[in-house]
C-alpha cells in the first residue's frame, strides 16, 4: 500500500490531507473544550447544533463541490480551501458567543465539504492505474482513523503545558502547512469525461444510491453509526467535565480511547472479512454499538467511562 507514495505529487497531496486532519482533530477537541467554556452544562447542545450544522454543510456543499471539481482549477481551489480553513481557525479562540461558533463552524465546514471530493477527484488524474488508485482511497481511509487516534492523544499532550485555545494554532499551522504541500507540486489537468451539466453531476451520485437497494440498507447502518458517533462527539466534554468534574486532558483522553477502538478495529477488519461475511461484521458492529449504548446509562465513573469509548470505537468501524 505505501509504494504508491513513491509518487511525487501523491505523496505531497497525502501529506497536505494527513496535516490538514490532524488540524481539524486538534481543532475538534478544542471546540468542545470551548462549547463548555460559553455554555457549560449546554455545551452538548452547543455541540450537537454545531454538529447538525457541520451534517448541513457536507450534505449540501460535497455535491455540488464535486460537480465543480472538473471544471475549476484543482490546484487553486485546494489550496483556497485550506485557507479559508485556516482563517477561521483563527478567528475561534475569540469567540464570546454561542452563535458566532454556529457562524464559523459553518464556514469551516462548507470548506472541508469542498475540499473532500476536490481531493479525492484529483487521485485518479495523479495514479491512473486502478490498483495504485485503490490503494490511495485505503491509506486515505486509514489516515482519517488515524486521525481519530492521533489527534486526541496530541491534544491531551498539548493541554499539559497550555491552555484549549493554543489547539486552535495546531489547527492554523495545519492548514498552512497542507496549502504549502499542495503548491509544491503540479496537479495533473483532469482527464477528459462525458459532458453533464451542474444538475446532473451535483444529484446523479444521490440518485444512484437510493435507487440501489444494498445501499439504502447500507444507509439505515450508517445513521445507526452516526448516532454512536454523536454521542461520543457531542456529550464526552460534558460527562467529563461537568458531571465527572475532570480536566480538559482527561476530555482529550475519553476522545483518544474511542479513536484507539476504531483504529485497532481497522486494522483488524481485513483479516476479519476473511473469515466473515461483510454484512455480519456490520451487524456485529451496530449490535456492539446498540449494546454500548444501553450500558453507559449504568456508568458512573471515568474508569468505566474509557473502556466503554474504547468498545464504541471498535464498533464504530465495525
Amino acid at each position: 500500500m505505501l509504494g504508491i507514495l513513491a509518487n511525487r505529487t501523491y505523496r505531497h497531496l497525502f501529506a497536505a490531507q494527513v496535516i490538514a486532519l490532524i488540524g481539524t482533530g486538534l481543532a475538534t477537541v478544542a471546540l468542545g473544550l470551548l462549547a463548555f467554556e460559553l455554555a457549560g452544562g449546554e455545551a452538548g447542545a452547543v455541540l450537537g447544533t454545531a454538529l447538525a450544522i457541520k451534517m448541513i454543510a457536507y450534505v449540501g456543499v460535497a455535491p455540488v463541490a464535486a460537480a465543480f471539481a472538473e471544471r475549476l482549477p484543482r490546484r487553486a481551489m485546494l489550496v483556497s480551501l485550506d485557507l479559508v480553513r485556516a482563517a477561521v481557525a483563527v478567528l475561534l479562540p475569540f469567540v464570546v458567543e454561542v452563535w458566532q461558533v454556529y457562524v464559523l463552524i459553518f464556514v469551516l465546514q462548507s470548506a472541508s465539504a469542498a475540499f473532500t471530493p476536490t481531493f479525492q477527484a484529483t487521485i485518479p488524474d495523479v495514479l491512473p492505474d486502478e490498483k495504485g488508485y485503490t490503494r490511495a482511497l485505503s491509506l486515505s481511509r486509514l489516515a482519517y482513523d488515524l486521525e481519530s487516534l492521533v489527534s486526541p492523544m496530541l491534544a491531551a499532550a498539548l493541554l499539559t503545558v497550555v491552555s484549549f485555545h493554543s489547539l486552535f494554532a495546531g489547527t492554523v499551522i495545519g492548514f498552512l502547512v497542507s496549502a504549502a504541500l499542495v503548491v509544491s507540486v503540479m496537479l495533473p489537468s483532469p482527464r477528459p469525461s462525458t459532458p453533464r451539466g451542474i444538475y446532473e453531476r451535483t444529484t446523479r451520485g444521490t440518485r444512484i444510491y437510493l435507487a440501489t437497494p444494498r445501499l439504502r440498507g447500507l444507509l439505515a447502518v450508517n445513521m445507526a453509526v452516526a448516532a454512536a458517533g454523536a454521542m461520543v462527539i457531542v456529550n464526552t466534554v460534558v460527562i467529563v467535565q461537568g458531571e465527572f468534574g475532570l480536566t480538559q486532558r482527561a476530555t482529550a483522553l475519553a476522545l483518544a480511547a474511542f479513536g484507539g477502538g476504531s483504529m485497532l478495529a481497522a486494522l483488524a477488519l481485513p483479516k476479519l472479512l476473511e473469515l466473515v461475511p461483510d454484512r455480519s461484521a456490520m451487524l456485529a458492529g451496530v449490535l456492539l454499538l446498540v449494546c454500548g449504548l444501553l450500558f453507559g446509562v449504568a456508568v458512573s465513573s471515568y474508569q468505566g467511562l474509557l473502556p466503554l469509548w474504547f468498545a464504541l470505537g471498535l464498533g464504530y468501524l465495525g
